[in-house]
């Protein structure tokens, strides 16, 4: 993994397109549209967890949400574009 990178998991229980893993930039944390998707996360599974970071939404709500984050002014230099795939 990259630095500045931070690897997520994204997914609903129950989801039968099941979950996915993804690296993304370390600045998503400060976006507001990220912060309200980690304050999800907190209600549903708790400050303390192991492993990567488990976001409760879909893949595709969070694949829109990544692309709504890139769009802004600030990220389309193409530095964190290139820094973004999916395991």
């Amino acid at each position: 993994m990259k630095k500045g990178s931070l690897t997520v998991r994204v997914g609903l229980e129950g989801d039968e397109s099941g979950f996915r893993k993804f690296v993304i930039p370390i600045s998503y944390l400060h976006h507001p549209l990220f912060q309200r998707l980690l304050e999800s996360a907190q209600e549903v599974y708790g400050y303390c967890s192991s492993g990567p970071l488990k976001l409760p939404c879909s893949v595709d709500d969070f694949l829109h949400l990544r692309w709504r984050i890139e769009r802004e002014p600030h990220h389309s230099n193409g530095h964190h574009r290139q820094s973004l795939y999916s395991c």
